[in-house]
């Protein structure tokens, strides 16, 4: 969860300046986790991890990782991570209704709780979050979920996120491709580059495959409740390591969103 929240505070501070664009913080990122992802496969003497992951899992990764590096040229690195994992876990929830449960009250109440909250965050006025910004984040959610879900059953833990992460960087270049086309796009600063290659091999490389590796050990409602963990950490992070600042409204409407999808998480876990 610590890894999770480090992504948020190192693209907020690669984005934020205007030193990189989001489709090159995005190549970057992913290249760089590929790579420290196949030398750790390779250290341990397996070549087997070209073949594992699947093209579905890897095209997840891509949405999740270029919505969120488009959301944060326009957003604060807290309110990203509670607009991130709030979609995370409302996305999780909705698939596991669709996939047959049925809410019961609790479930139904804490879901009222985080969508009111999520509605008075969204409001127009002097501390509304940017609207593109804020569907980018929503879209790397609903993303990530679908890959948290689709990694639970994996046997390999570390093999799999590895392919996903070459599947992953390889979709990425058409992408890039079209954004060269496309226009001019923001000039590359060393330092800049150097927070996306953190971000791509260790708070994304080797933190999604501890995050594979832990999954298989956890009930689904246990992967979503754990990270309610990461907007908390990621704004106390933003306070003091980027110098924001929080607004109230900020304060108390994501306080009900993480409190409206913990209800929901115990409820069914009450099941």
């Amino acid at each position: 969860m610590l890894a999770f929240a480090a992504n948020s505070l190192l693209a907020r501070a690669a984005l934020a300046g205007g030193g990189i664009g989001a489709v090159d913080f995005t190549m970057i990122r992913l290249t760089a986790g590929a790579a420290m992802l196949a030398a750790l496969m390779l250290g341990q003497g397996s070549r087997a991890w070209i073949g594992r992951g699947n093209l579905l899992s890897g095209g997840c990764l891509l949405g999740y990782a270029l919505g969120f590096s488009l959301a944060y040229l326009r957003l604060g690195a807290a309110l990203g991570a509670i607009l991130l994992f709030a979609s995370v876990q409302v996305s999780m929830i909705g698939l596991g209704i669709a996939a047959g449960h049925r809410p019961n009250f609790l479930e139904l109440f804490g879901l009222a709780v985080a969508s009111v909250a999520f509605g008075w965050l969204m409001l127009p006025g002097l501390h509304a979050p940017d609207p593109f910004g804020a569907a980018m984040m929503i879209v790397a959610g609903i993303a990530w979920g679908l890959y948290s879900l689709r990694g639970r059953g994996s046997a390999s833990p570390m093999a799999d996120t590895a392919g996903n992460f070459l599947r992953a960087a390889l979709l990425c270049i058409p992408v890039t491709l079209a954004a060269v086309w496309i226009g001019p796009r923001a000039p590359l600063h060393m330092a800049n580059v150097e927070l996306a290659v953190l971000s791509g091999a260790l708070t994304s490389g080797v933190g999604y495959s501890v995050w594979y590796l832990a999954l298989p050990h956890l009930r689904p409602l246990q992967a979503a409740s754990v990270q309610l963990t990461v907007p908390v950490i990621a704004a106390l992070g933003a306070v003091v390591c980027l110098g924001e600042t929080l607004s109230m409204r900020l304060v108390l409407a994501g306080s009900a969103i993480l409190a409206g999808v913990a209800t929901t998480i115990l409820a069914r876990r009450a099941d």
